[in-house]
């Protein structure tokens, strides 16, 4: 009789498992494995700043040579996008955009869990950006900051309309941020998850499909490469939209 083998379901690796349990007046504040990943994420970021300065030499080490290199880069986001204005607020663009690149990096880790897969935690980080964004624009403006919604020279009788329309527009950003980042990761997660169960099915039946196996394992090699290149540029797209919805308060476009 054979055995058939049962493999999990792609989306098993999204599941968020309690870790330890806490409970305060009804209230669930536990620690789960998306905890933890977060916590090891910002360790992960503060242990890299340390090794960068580690030393200091003449000749640079790999170390500070990426972290000049994502400096640069973060840099150069703020500078095209905010202008002198942004020096400001580069501090925590800098750490926005290293805290979700190490996010997406440690979860392409076999048997780790990864955060931005989650919409209720890219959703919950585009919310508070968006509110503190809108804090910044009422605080430099004034009253001034909801003429954002009305461009000049509109005709009075389409006013109404336009402000919906611009209003609408604007909450959307937050789904936007966040549907972007969540849905790429975790689509890209599950891909890999189902080749990769594609290719053991094949190396356990035996005969030519064992052989062939190796088909879809180097589709799958390719794919992390990819993965791999998306969990930066996706790290990278949420930092420059944040800066460009910056800018659209900062100088009221």
């Amino acid at each position: 009789m054979c055995k058939s083998l049962v493999f999990p379901s792609p989306l098993e690796q999204f599941e968020i498992v309690t870790l330890i349990p806490i409970s305060i007046f009804n209230l669930n504040i536990s620690v789960t494995n998306s905890t933890l990943f977060m916590f090891i994420s910002v360790i992960s970021c503060l242990l890299w700043i340390f090794l960068s300065f580690h030393k200091n030499l003449i000749v640079p080490s790999y170390w500070t040579l990426l972290k000049e290199n994502i400096y640069t880069v973060t840099a150069g986001l703020v500078k095209d996008n905010l202008g002198s204005k942004g020096e400001f607020y580069f501090p925590f663009i800098f750490s926005l955009h290293l805290f979700l690149l190490f996010c997406n990096l440690i979860g392409m880790i076999p048997y780790s869990f990864t955060v931005t897969s989650h919409i209720i935690f890219t959703f919950s980080l585009a919310l508070l950006i968006f509110i503190g964004i809108n804090i910044i624009g009422l605080k430099t403006h004034g009253l001034l900051f909801f003429s954002l919604f009305l461009p000049r020279g509109v005709p009075l009788i389409i006013v109404p309309l336009l402000i919906t329309i611009e209003f609408l527009s604007y909450i959307v950003k937050v789904f936007t941020l966040s549907i972007r980042l969540f849905a790429n990761m975790t689509s890209g997660h599950t891909l890999l998850k189902i080749i990769t169960g594609f290719s053991w099915t094949m190396l356990n039946a035996g005969g030519l499909l064992a052989v062939c196996h190796v088909i879809p394992l180097v589709l799958l090699l390719a794919l992390i490469g990819l993965e791999l290149a998306i969990a930066g540029l996706q790290a990278y797209v949420f930092t420059l939209l944040t800066c460009i919805y910056l800018n659209d308060v900062l100088n009221l476009h």
